[in-house]
């Protein structure tokens, strides 16, 4: 997006634009008929080619109206505008089943006469996010009610092709050397470029007229439907300026960096090629906005990268020396106007942002650079102290991790796939949910994944999609997810509907099952358990050819999660089937698999390869008898001739330990997380050194285990109606935290007495009733505030 920008005023009400846009309700009557707006395009297009266009249409109204309400969507997507200002963009990321559209309250933009309304639309083409599922390039606004009715996209609007855009940084992948399909990035010619489109003053004389497509139509109805319609069911997308506070290191000119306080430009001479090195200091997730004056024919290329490369990879995130700068990038070509504004179509990931300037006969004026920063709108609800200050720098940059991996869904990591996988997003839901209390993101993570499912029965190993992968544990993994919203949430009516797609996905794993060893057979498609170097592409050991105890135990875990759920929704038949098929395989994998001269659970029956996974799987599903669990896990601790589980995989470690009675031990585990935090990293990496992804929010589960596990806050039954509130501090002499709830703030204050006493402050909110349990003690919890000496 550019546009000519007066600073700061104009960036003022940018911001305001966003604050001031209201979600507001939608009139029944639009969820069940056919819309009177048409979806329009601009004619004469190849409609699932790549290009940017630009809608518009002007309108009357007598007065300022309290309310006026719209519905907006696009193919592929829409930034709008009103009188000038943005308002909102979208839509959410979905499918053609469930195409998402915003209900905005645009009545504190409009003014008494006339009223420009005005939409940038984007196609990306062959070239688009493999999150972005496609139709054809389009645009929809309807009103809500009789009075909106006036700005129904159809042919009363006009449109026109934004012939300045072309693709670039299309070889990421290569250049890379790694997986990387988030769409181009955008290169602009400014001298093609129509300015101020968006204002009410600009002369739309030239443009044409819109070509309608269909009409719209609901969930549930049409017959010939292109796009089926579903109002978004997550809040707009946060934005707010993000300074960018360092210059660290420039090339052909001297840069201070004065000029990112937005105050004072910095003169590029003609004829002159520069380079300029900035360090946000951090990992973020933003618009980077550049406003440019003068320069014609200059060419601005902006890199963006989570760190620098040198001849030992990354090493450490905050050196410089010796590094260069690889990653995706725009390109903006000027035409010697005055604050020409550069924002990208879509969002960027970086820590360092690099300029690479080229000038021609005339100097070029950088009057400013900043991030818009952009994501889901989590507010951090929960809190987490000790007497270990070291520990808040994890929980700080965790959350950080969590934040910039959630936007329209959960992102794995938000610089190279921005993909949603239910092997991420079980973990990333848990942080949501208790540290921001928000379970909405999580709700249509759920909902995604089950639309994604595939005629066998599993679902998609990561949605939206518009390439199919099918990731069979992942499957597993979401039904953990509905299992977890069921522990954590009272909503019986969403999980009812997840009940056959979790039948679904357990009968194909049913169908596996060798009997002859009572563990699953040869898997089809693609069965990643980890990211561990033992493992080709992930897959363990007997994976493909059968007898893979690791993944045998993970059916087991989640059949007798299953069991639980529908026993609740008094499915008892199910129930018994899931509970005896758990009790066999488990038998059959320990009888198959455990090697009792190493005490441990072997990947397959030839028990010659071994991993903490298998350990881990066994402990977690008690396959290892209770009283050879804690034997098991010491092995899985401390034998470092196992293959090792990643970042991602510790989650289930630390599941395992609690299971064998050593959440203790927890706290002696973070030394991964201090190493990154030592290497520079301000966000939690994918893998350890050499990693591809800086920020991955599978390795932000301390956010989550500071409080389930030190603090020890976990539900006691369905629906968090109970708490179970069990400190493992390690050697932690005092800790406290506080999370959110459904009935209010959990509150937990622990302090060590002596080697094995402890003095606790609960506190529980509305008529919640629990149970606190140290050292296999239990004292019974009341709603409250009380003391515990014990």
């Amino acid at each position: 997006m550019l546009y000519v920008m007066k600073i700061p005023a104009i960036l003022l009400l940018f911001i305001c634009s966003f604050a001031n846009a209201r979600q507001t309700a939608i009139n029944p009557a639009l969820l069940k008929d056919q819309w009177k707006a048409s979806w329009i395009t601009c004619p004469d297009i190849a409609g699932r080619a790549y290009g940017v266009y630009h809608f518009r249409k002007t309108f009357q109204v007598t007065a300022r109206p309290a309310r006026f309400v719209v519905h907006v969507s696009a193919d592929n997507r829409y930034r709008l505008f009103v009188n000038g200002k943005a308002v909102c963009n979208g839509p959410a990321r979905g499918d053609l089943y469930n195409w998402y559209y915003e209900t905005i309250d645009i009545a504190p933009f409009l003014q008494a006469g006339a009223n420009t309304i005005a939409a940038q639309v984007w196609n990306m083409g062959e070239h688009a996010a493999v999150a972005q599922i496609s139709n054809q390039t389009a645009f929809l606004l309807q009103g809500d009610a009789e009075q909106e009715q006036v700005i129904n996209t159809n042919r009363s609007w006009k449109v026109s092709q934004n012939k300045a855009y072309y693709p670039c940084s299309l070889d990421n992948g290569p250049r890379l050397h790694t997986y990387m399909v988030i769409g181009p990035g955008d290169s602009v010619v400014a001298a093609q470029y129509p300015w101020q489109w968006e204002g009410a003053g600009y002369n739309d004389g030239a443009w044409t007229t819109a070509t309608t497509i269909t009409s719209p139509v609901p969930v549930g109805y049409g017959t010939d439907n292109l796009w089926t319609l579903a109002p978004r069911n997550i809040p707009l997308m946060e934005e707010k300026q993000q300074r960018i506070p360092s210059v660290r290191r420039s090339a052909g000119i001297e840069a201070s960096g004065a000029f990112l306080g937005g105050n004072q430009p910095l003169m590029i001479p003609a004829h002159q090629t520069v380079s300029i090195l900035l360090d946000q200091t951090y990992n973020t997730v933003a618009y980077p906005e550049l406003v440019l004056s003068r320069g014609k024919g200059a060419r601005v290329k902006l890199t963006y990268a989570e760190a620098l490369f040198g001849p030992g990879g990354k090493a450490n995130r905050n050196e410089i020396e010796g590094k260069q700068i690889q990653g995706n990038f725009d390109v903006f070509e000027t035409d010697g106007g005055e604050k020409r504004l550069f924002r990208p179509l879509w969002l960027r990931t970086y820590r360092y942002l690099q300029l690479d300037i080229t000038t021609k006969e005339e100097p070029l004026v950088l009057d400013d650079l900043y991030g818009m920063y952009t994501g889901y709108p989590f507010e951090a609800k929960a809190s987490f102290s000790s007497n270990d200050a070291s520990l808040q720098e994890i929980w700080k940059v965790g959350w950080r991790t969590a934040r910039l991996c959630a936007g329209e869904t959960y992102y794995d990591c938000p610089y190279y796939e921005q993909l949603q996988y239910e092997g991420d997003t079980r973990i990333q839901s848990l942080i949501s949910l208790y540290v921001a209390g928000d379970d909405r993101l999580m709700r249509k993570a759920l909902l995604d994944f089950y639309y994604s499912r595939v005629p066998e029965g599993l679902t998609q190993g990561r949605y939206p999609s518009n390439r199919l992968q099918v990731i069979p544990p992942f499957s597993l993994y979401w039904v953990s997810m509905v299992y977890d919203y069921f522990m954590h949430r009272r909503d019986e009516a969403f999980l009812g509907q997840f009940l056959t797609g979790v039948e679904g996905v357990l009968n194909w794993y049913e169908k596996h099952i060798d009997n002859s060893r009572q563990m699953l057979g040869p898997m089809k498609w693609w069965n990643f358990t980890d990211w561990n170097h033992a493992f080709p592409m992930g897959v363990p050991d007997g994976a493909t050819d059968g007898n893979s105890s690791i993944l045998t135990l993970q059916y087991v875990y989640t059949l007798r999660q299953a069991a639980e759920l529908f026993t609740y929704f008094k499915k008892p038949v199910q129930a018994a089937r899931y509970t005896k098929t758990a009790a066999d395989l488990a038998r059959g994998t320990f009888q198959a698999c455990f090697d009792t001269s190493r005490q441990l659970m072997a990947n397959t029956p030839a028990r010659n390869t071994f991993s903490q996974h298998a350990g881990i799987m066994g402990v977690l599903t008690g396959a290892v008898p209770a009283q050879q669990q804690q034997a098991v896990m010491n092995k899985v601790l401390y034998d470092k001739s196992l293959s090792q589980a990643t970042f991602y995989y510790r989650f289930y470690l630390t599941l395992a330990l609690k299971k064998a009675g050593m959440g203790q031990l927890y706290y002696s585990q973070l030394k991964p997380w201090r190493d990154m935090l030592t290497n520079g990293l301000t966000t939690f990496a994918e893998n350890p050194d050499p990693t591809r992804s800086d920020c991955h929010a599978w390795s932000a589960s301390p956010n989550y285990d500071f409080l389930a596990t030190i603090c020890g806050i976990t539900p006691g039954e369905p629906g968090f109606k109970k708490v179970q509130v069990m400190p493992q501090l390690g050697e932690l002499q005092q800790v406290s935290g506080r999370m959110p709830h459904p009935d209010g703030e959990i509150v937990v204050m622990v302090q060590r007495k002596g080697n094995k006493g402890v003095h606790a402050t609960v506190i529980l909110p509305g008529t919640l009733t629990g149970t606190f349990i140290w050292n296999g003690i239990k004292k019974t919890l009341h709603a409250g505030s009380q003391e515990i000496d014990l």
